[in-house]
């Protein structure tokens, strides 16, 4: 089956959609665009309350970011049907994988890359092979302490990390042909062609005879082991696959913030990225990318309003749940709902 025929192609290329490629390809031009405008009227005492186009972009990495991680944890989410409340320990295996092999070993990032997604696959693998069996609260119960006991081991183990409190520092910037990308254009247009490999693998993998077992095990795992799926080779795929990407996640973030700790995977984490998928709907690819730019560019708009009341520092989660809960009576579907 061919990716996309050319009938499909020419539906898709409407103006709207023109319009938003061309916008998402230029963001970084569009920005300091509206710097230089923004400078030059300052020259007339014409002060307009814009922020600069450098933390719009370090924002809109950010968002990629989340973007990226959501489209992962909806494969075990969103097309098996399974609720996952430890996908920051995937985040954080590609991130430490990547780090310390980047500082301890002097491995390039381009090295360490594969090594991280590889390494992800592993853990996610051997977390998935004792919860097969395991559905419903049981298995959410079981992530969440999986990560929690990988967040717990880089935060104590000294000898491991080689830091307190999971601290991996100076980890240097990603380089391409001895040129170091340390500009946030340069992270943008990192993260986007990251993004769009993995959107296109999924949709690959959700159109294929891969994710037509995925939905079939969703709906009814006992009817699709009955029409010979092989529900434990499948369920082993998808966490293969999600946590591979979630090491994705965590390599690119690793040389992005050039230190990371502990701190940096912690519960609330899987929480935030669980949150962007069930706000866009389980089991659509669409639907996780929306919901990821909702949530990730509220949580850092909502990370600065409240920075200016520490005693509401940790509101954005009030909010986030309160987001949940009104999703779960209003729209349990999420906004956009991949029907079997």
């Amino acid at each position: 089956m061919n990716f996309m025929n050319l009938e499909t192609i020419r539906d898709q290329l409407t103006t709207k959609n023109i319009i938003l490629g061309l916008l998402i390809c230029f963001f970084p031009l569009v920005m300091y665009a509206v710097d230089y405008i923004t400078l030059l009227l300052s020259y007339r005492n014409i002060y307009l309350p814009t922020p600069s186009g450098d933390y719009i972009l370090r924002i809109a990495v950010q968002v990629a970011l989340y973007t990226l991680l959501a489209v992962g944890l909806n494969i075990v989410c969103g097309f098996t049907g399974l609720l996952d409340l430890g996908y920051a320990g995937f985040y954080l295996v590609g991130g430490y994988t990547a780090g310390l092999l980047m500082v301890r070993l002097g491995f390039s990032y381009w090295m360490a890359l594969p090594l991280a997604i590889l390494n992800g696959a592993i853990w996610g693998l051997l977390r998935g092979a004792p919860t097969l069996r395991l559905t419903g609260d049981y298995f959410a119960i079981v992530t969440f302490g999986f990560a929690e006991f990988l967040r717990i081991a880089v935060k104590n183990e000294i000898w491991l990390i080689g830091d307190i409190n999971g601290f991996v520092k100076n980890i240097p910037h990603v380089t391409l042909f001895g040129i170091k990308l340390n500009q946030n254009w340069h992270h943008y247009y990192h993260i986007l062609i990251l993004l769009a490999l993995v959107i296109f693998v999924t949709y690959r993998l959700q159109h294929s005879r891969i994710g037509r077992a995925w939905v079939a095990i969703r709906e009814d795992e006992q009817a699709a082991a009955s029409m010979g799926i092989n529900v434990s080779r499948y369920k082993s795929l998808a966490f293969a696959v999600s946590a591979a990407i979630g090491g994705l996640g965590g390599a690119f973030l690793a040389p992005f913030w050039s230190i990371i700790s502990a701190k940096t995977f912690e519960f609330w984490e899987s929480i935030l990225i669980l949150c962007m998928v069930i706000l866009g709907g389980k089991g659509s690819i669409k639907g996780s990318v929306i919901g990821a730019i909702i949530i990730a560019s509220l949580s850092e708009i909502l990370r600065e309003i409240l920075a200016n009341f520490p005693q509401f520092s940790g509101g954005r989660y009030l909010i986030f749940g309160i987001i949940l809960v009104l999703l779960m009576r209003y729209r349990p579907d999420g906004l956009i709902f991949k029907k079997a």
